[in-house]
């Protein structure tokens, strides 16, 4: 599975940083999700070896600008350029009449479908190929959601040893069997696929949040990930200055749900713009303070890049 960190700012870009998105895939999928769409997402996107003509769905935490102000113009772009496939979209209620309004006051004709989701539809079964995903309710200004994706088709491997042991010779059936397709040998003999397959591996699960100062909230949904993607807007030194009412998390409160929580990879992303590198605020106060309480993996993401999750569940940059 890949991770490719599309914007990793709150409320504001900066030269280094543009506001919220990430996209993920299987390793080397050309299909792709897109999870948050601020402005400005889109010229990240020809940064990458994505295209807005593979994507295949979108998810919005939530309805502040800086998550979803970008989505009007991906698919304007993405009608310009020619896309007929249909799209999904997932996200809070009031996301549907927002682009509805922005396409009719704009006259905006799209030819290619949109399929309209919520949250709360996730519970009814699964949209996507490549993923099952979930979503669970989080602590914001506004509601706010945090989306579980996990691999839905395992690979099976053959248990080789018992295919020789059998007599079974080394032929194009391996591969049918290996397909889970039930094959008939030369022989006569009428061979059963799961019989000669090996127990399948734990699928992988990442798990992204929406804006939330409440980490604990993820228990259940991180309770299995191999990633937890959550803001770290402050640090609580910070936080406590600025007070609860702009209902975000500190890197602290994250880090402690997360070594609590035993997850194994920790990324931390949606910075304050006040935390700059080379600043008064430099953004290894951040890193500092996870540290303190988080002993995993732990990374704070920077805009592009893009991280492979291997079956072994470890989180590394990909070589490109």
């Amino acid at each position: 599975m890949e991770l490719i960190f599309l914007g990793t700012s709150s409320g504001t870009p900066t030269r280094q940083r543009n506001m919220s998105g990430l996209a993920l895939r299987l390793r080397g999928a050309r299909s792709w999700v897109l999870v948050d769409c601020a402005e400005g997402t889109q010229h990240r996107i020809l940064r990458t070896p994505l295209s807005v003509m593979s994507l295949r769905a979108v998810f919005i935490t939530h309805m502040h600008g800086d998550h979803c102000y970008g989505l009007p113009g991906l698919l304007a772009s993405a009608g310009l350029l020619g896309r007929t496939e249909p799209l999904t979209i997932v996200g809070p209620p009031p996301l549907r009449a927002m682009i509805e309004c922005i396409m009719q006051a704009s006259e905006l004709n799209l030819p290619f479908p949109l399929a309209w989701f919520t949250p709360d539809d996730l519970a009814a079964g699964p949209l996507l190929p490549e993923f099952s995903v979930d979503a669970t309710p989080l602590s914001h200004r506004i509601p706010s959601w945090a989306y579980g994706f996990t691999e839905a088709a395992i690979e099976r491997r053959l248990d080789t040893d018992k295919l020789r042991a059998d007599a079974i010779p080394s032929s194009a059936l391996w591969g049918e069997i290996q397909q889970g397709r039930d094959v008939v040998l030369p022989d006569g003999r009428a061979i059963t696929a799961r019989d000669y397959l090996l127990p399948p591996r734990r699928a992988r699960r990442i798990v992204v949040g929406g804006d939330n100062d409440r980490p604990e909230l993820l228990a259940a949904s991180a309770q299995d990930a191999d990633v937890l993607v959550h803001e770290a807007t402050y640090t609580e030194e910070v936080l406590q200055k600025i007070g609860p009412g702009p209902q975000h998390s500190s890197a602290m409160r994250v880090a402690q749900f997360a070594a609590g929580a035993g997850v194994r990879n920790l990324v931390l992303t949606h910075f304050s713009p006040r935390y700059q590198d080379g600043g008064p605020l430099p953004l290894s106060l951040l890193e500092d303070e996870a540290r303190a309480q988080y002993a995993g993996h732990l990374l704070l993401a920077r805009d592009l890049d893009h991280y492979v999750l291997d079956r072994a569940g470890e989180l590394r940059l990909a070589v490109e």
